[in-house]
């Protein structure tokens, strides 16, 4: 009988340190035991029971809300990035290039592709076609700008389209890419099932996304710059604070490591693996198509 593991569901204990006028906000995350129905152990986690959207109390779905705004943090996105990750997101993005270059790669699709640095990056494979896909048009057109400036749009195609309902034809890729886009989908599971539909048997999948680190200190810490102060640097640089606060929030709430991992078997991908990055405030999933 087919059975998967429970990722940790998680309560939070606010606590508020006021010192120097400042409320800081810790979050404690308690591991809870599995749940278990019957003889089967079912996937849980806060992020599913609980859809994380930019603005929780309008009714827009959150595919909408994640359109509207990327594209009015568009213009400045790239430049936050490098603030908000000290430039090391450039270094994850090239150890993702690094494990696709293992595996063939003649046709790539880089889904969530924004204003295309990983397909930039990609470029430098020996490619017969790169796919960059993205929902929101704003920071689509910044991509094309860049891929055009680099004189690499005869091998990156940039598309306006939707991760959960993709336009192509059935085993069609050789790899799939992600960077810092899968906890954005509104409904994972079917993201991940028109992930494995477009790629060929055997085809790679590779996802960079944020994790939250295991250590204790690096937790606390982490969420402390997560919750405060990267929704006030996207405050001042962008004008958008709540844009950077749901970008902090879904961060804490998408299942990392091993929880992932039983969500994309559980998905119908095998040879899983995850690769953290930085003391664990990233992580690079790999995975196979059987």
């Amino acid at each position: 009988m087919e059975s998967y593991f429970t990722p940790p569901c998680y309560n939070y204990f606010h606590k508020y340190v006021s010192k120097y006028g400042l409320n800081i906000r810790i979050f404690i995350f308690l591991a809870q035991k599995p749940r278990e129905h019957g003889s089967q152990i079912t996937i849980f986690t806060a992020f599913m029971k609980k859809m994380i959207k930019p603005v929780q109390n309008n009714p827009e779905t959150k595919k909408k809300q994640v359109t509207k705004m990327f594209d009015g943090i568009s213009k400045r996105y790239d430049i936050l990035n490098r603030i908000i990750t000290i430039g090391i997101d450039v270094l994850w993005r090239k150890r993702v290039v690094q494990l696709i270059k293992k595996h063939k790669h003649d046709n790539i699709l880089d889904i969530a592709t924004g204003t295309g640095d990983l397909v930039i990056e990609l470029a430098r494979l020996e490619t017969q076609k790169i796919i960059g896909l993205d929902i929101s048009p704003g920071m689509l057109a910044l991509g094309k700008q860049k891929v055009a400036e680099k004189k690499l749009h005869k091998r990156i195609d940039m598309q306006l389209g939707d991760s959960e309902a993709l336009h192509f034809d059935d085993a069609c890729f050789d790899a799939v890419t992600i960077a810092f886009g899968v906890r954005n989908f509104e409904n994972l599971d079917k993201g991940l099932h028109e992930i494995l539909r477009v790629l060929k048997p055997k085809g790679t999948l590779v996802i960079l996304e944020t994790a939250v680190p295991k250590n204790v200190f690096l937790k606390g810490f982490y969420t402390l710059y997560t919750q405060n102060i990267m929704p006030l640097v996207g405050k001042i640089l962008s004008k958008d604070r709540s844009a950077y606060q749901y970008l902090s929030e879904s961060a804490a709430a998408f299942p990392c490591g091993e929880a992932f991992n039983n969500i994309l078997r559980k998905n119908g991908f095998i040879q899983v693996e995850d690769f953290p990055q930085t003391l664990g405030v990233s992580s690079i999933y790999f995975a196979k198509k059987p």
